[in-house]
């Protein structure tokens, strides 16, 4: 079955043809590496992963790029608020610098933790200045931009449409809607693509306009274009760059070469959280580490994930989550049932499954279908080594990592806590219901003598074995 994938672009749905052969390259979004990325972000590298491995089961070749925002994007989307990095970097008296690397370590361990290939290219903004500048200089040239006392902007007045990919009137644009940003803007929903920088900003460079720095969008325009061409197969990120990042990488391209940059478009919905909007200030915005700490997997939340399309909404509960945890188990527990099987299983009737496998991932990346498949073949009375090896087959694609089967039950097995602790944490719970806090520290005491450290969170109660 021919691999078919929405586009935000068209609105449709169509058979994928790469541009250059076998070759499919691709760019993506990444992280601005002032903070921890919370699970909503891991949603979206989840989505990425899973469409590179449906394009590499489908025999491509990779070129993929993902950058790492670590200097230019402001608070807002648009041209408002402080510079994210240089805020990070007050709040933890470290320099700039010294935050993106260690946000941006942290990114890829919860990245390895969740199994998530890495694209071939990793871009990171401060290592592409000069790219970025000569974009600038390009959209200026041909007219696209203008220079005010703050900023150098994109004229979108000058564009035969804008916006493209979210087909919203004009007015209603989010990026620089408010006039007062600056009111020497020719129109209230241009954009900044360079920044002149106040004289204590840190994260600035020399330029035709002095001591300044990068827009955001301009970023993501300048290193696609760097290392994939003007013209590329897919760019993805999550469906809260459509009204305004994607629009303007969109604009700026058109300014400086007259194209659009991306083929194919494909964003992914937000996750939800018990039923609401993920935020910071309602508490509800959690890590990888957060889950870790609650009994959930990395892997468990990969799985969790594939319970909805890309494409939908997503609402995470941690009741769903543990039930994604149990889930997990019993798909590595059937793996080496089937892997330690005799029994003998018909030729169609794998190449059944391997189709019924195929036509839902090809059809727009149908992850819950192709599970349905694949506990199917977990469920099989038929315990076959033929089933084991096709469980992994299609692992290529899912990532869940089933060939440590054995290793990662074993570890479960051994965060089991023994009887005697569980009774101790129960009444510890009783004693904090109460407000025995003398109690309740106490029986902490205890358990950190029998080798357990107690954690008391928003969530609940964790135990970790020292």
């Amino acid at each position: 079955m021919a691999l078919k994938l929405y586009n935000t672009l068209t609105k449709q749905k169509n058979d994928f043809v790469p541009l250059n052969g076998n070759e499919v390259r691709i760019y993506s979004c990444g992280p601005t590496v002032y903070n921890y990325a919370h699970i909503g972000n891991f949603r979206t590298y989840i989505f990425m992963d899973n469409l590179r491995r449906v394009l590499e089961y489908n025999g491509y070749t990779l070129k993929h790029v993902m950058n790492i925002t670590d200097v230019g994007h402001l608070e807002s989307d648009g041209d408002e608020g402080e510079d994210k990095m240089e805020k990070a970097a007050r709040k933890e008296n470290k320099s700039p610098y010294e935050i993106a690397k260690f946000y941006t370590d942290a990114f890829f361990k919860d990245m390895d933790a969740l199994n998530i290939e890495r694209p071939e290219i990793i871009a990171k903004a401060t290592e592409h200045i000069q790219d970025m500048l000569e974009f600038a200089k390009e959209i200026i040239k041909n007219g696209y931009g203008y220079e005010t006392s703050t900023a150098i902007y994109f004229d979108v007045s000058k564009l035969d449409k804008y916006p493209v990919l979210s087909n919203r009137n004009v007015e209603d644009q989010i990026a620089g809607a408010r006039v007062d940003v600056d009111p020497e803007k020719r129109n209230p929903y241009d954009f900044a693509i360079w920044i002149k920088a106040p004289e204590k900003h840190i994260m600035k460079w020399d330029s035709p306009w002095g001591l300044s720095y990068p827009g955001w969008h301009l970023e993501c325009s300048a290193m696609s274009r760097k290392y994939l061409g003007e013209v590329f197969d897919i760019h993805t990120g999550g469906v809260d760059h459509i009204p305004t990042h994607h629009e303007n990488e969109i604009a700026q391209s058109k300014g400086a070469f007259g194209k659009i940059p991306a083929k194919i478009w494909m964003h992914v919905e937000f996750l939800q959280v018990d039923g609401g909007k993920m935020s910071k200030s309602l508490g509800n915005v959690y890590t990888i580490t957060q889950l870790k700490e609650k009994g959930i997997e990395p892997l468990a939340y990969k799985l969790f994930c594939y319970t909805a399309h890309y494409r939908t909404k997503l609402n995470f509960t941690f009741e769903g989550a543990m039930a994604s945890q149990k889930a997990l188990n019993r798909l590595r527990e059937s793996y080496i049932k089937h892997k330690n099987g005799n029994d003998n299983i018909d030729e169609n009737t794998i190449k059944e499954y391997k189709s019924k496998f195929i036509e839902a991932i090809n059809d727009d990346l149908n992850i819950p279908l192709a599970m349905s498949v694949v506990w199917e073949i977990a469920r099989n009375d038929r315990k076959s080594k033929e089933l084991a090896d096709l469980l992994l087959d299609f692992d290529k694609v899912l990532g869940l990592d089933l060939k440590n089967s054995e290793k990662y039950l074993e570890k479960q097995k051994a965060l089991e806590l023994p009887d005697e602790i569980e009774e101790l944490l129960e009444k510890r719970k009783k004693a904090r219901e109460e407000k025995n806090w003398a109690l309740s520290d106490e029986i902490r005491d205890c358990l950190k003598e029998k080798g357990y450290i107690v954690k008391d969170t928003k969530e609940g109660m964790t135990v970790e074995k020292i």
